[in-house]
């Protein structure tokens, strides 16, 4: 697999505080890679050293096969979490002046600046200030000037932040349309909601360590919990007649002559050989496996059972509430 950008051993500390403690990534190239975790993990700072905003303390970074040095800070496109814009500016005009700072020539610049903030409906604001602008469109604009000039590498530190859901679904679709045009984009959250959505691959980061990474397929194949669910009407016995030890009943529900069960599967027995046991005697309405989330497996990783093991839960009848996605 290719790398476009490679940390090894990063460490960084400061005054009484270790922001990252030996955390390596591996970021392939061509695809999107999750910077997860909790607010105050060390994600932040990881992507300020990997910008050369700040050094770290121990550690290399590689950018494609060479250490990464300042002449790649032109290739690369920063999207913060704080705002950055200039407030007595006029938009249009300072869009045009952050653009030609990333090297694309002022008559280039201005055409792909309006046909950004056509699509954007920005166009309304290129000569109003800056202080006008809600904090969404502000981080609307400062998107478009971070993938303008079309770096190779992307990063995006908390995207959605200050957007309601139209502009979050409008703002995924770019950054998967990036992807697809080639760029590799880094995006951090602690909002895991989005990640199994636009992610290939993930880094958990915890309390300034990486504790989870992987392709995000293989990270929820590994924490599969083996559990499904079966949708079942006119079962002509009960179901836990119809078990053995290779399956496990959680729990069942009926309601308006439907049953609702989830069963766990034993290690080495295949889905197929539970569904061959309920056929004869039921029809089987809907069967899937109850995969958990990448919050769960985050909050599994960190405390060793899932949120649905504590005694303190409760299940909800909802077969979406349960380890679903």
């Amino acid at each position: 697999m290719e790398y476009l950008f490679r940390a090894e051993n990063i460490s960084k500390a400061y005054t009484g505080h270790k922001a990252l403690t030996d955390v390596s990534i591996q970021v392939p190239a061509g695809g999107i890679f999750g910077l997860l975790g909790p607010n105050g993990a060390g994600k932040t700072t990881l992507i300020r050293i990997i910008n050369q905003i700040i050094a770290p303390d121990e550690g290399f970074l590689f950018y494609g096969n060479e250490k990464l040095k300042p002449g790649h800070v032109h290739r690369i496109g920063y999207l913060p979490e704080e705002r950055g814009l200039y407030k007595k500016m006029k938009v249009g005009e300072q869009a045009m002046y952050l653009a030609q700072l990333k090297g694309v020539p002022a008559h280039k610049s201005k055409k792909l600046l309006r046909e950004w903030f056509e699509k954007f409906d920005l166009m309304p604001w290129w000569n109003k200030k800056v202080e006008e602008l809600s904090k969404g469109m502000a981080q609307k604009v400062q998107f478009i000037i971070t993938v303008l000039h079309k770096p190779d590498l992307l990063i995006f530190d908390e995207p959605f932040s200050g957007f309601d859901p139209i502009n979050v679904n409008l703002l995924k679709q770019e950054i998967l349309k990036l992807r697809d045009e080639g760029a590799t984009i880094i995006f951090s959250t602690h909002n895991m909601g989005s990640v199994e959505e636009l992610c290939d691959h993930i880094a958990l980061i915890n309390k300034s360590e990486k504790i989870l990474d992987g392709n995000v397929r293989d990270i929820k194949k590994e924490f599969s919990t083996n559990i499904y669910q079966l949708e079942l009407a006119n079962l002509k016995q009960p179901i836990e007649q119809l078990l053995d030890r290779r399956f496990e009943l959680i729990r069942s529900t009926a309601h308006n002559g439907m049953m609702t069960a989830r069963v766990k599967i034993a290690a080495g027995t295949d889905s197929n050989e539970l569904l061959q046991k309920v056929i004869p005697l039921a029809n089987v309405i809907s069967f899937m496996e109850l995969t958990p989330s990448m919050n769960d497996i985050f909050i599994k990783t960190v405390t060793g059972k899932y949120p649905q093991e504590s005694s303190e839960y409760e299940v909800s009848e909802s077969a979406n509430d349960y380890l679903a996605e």
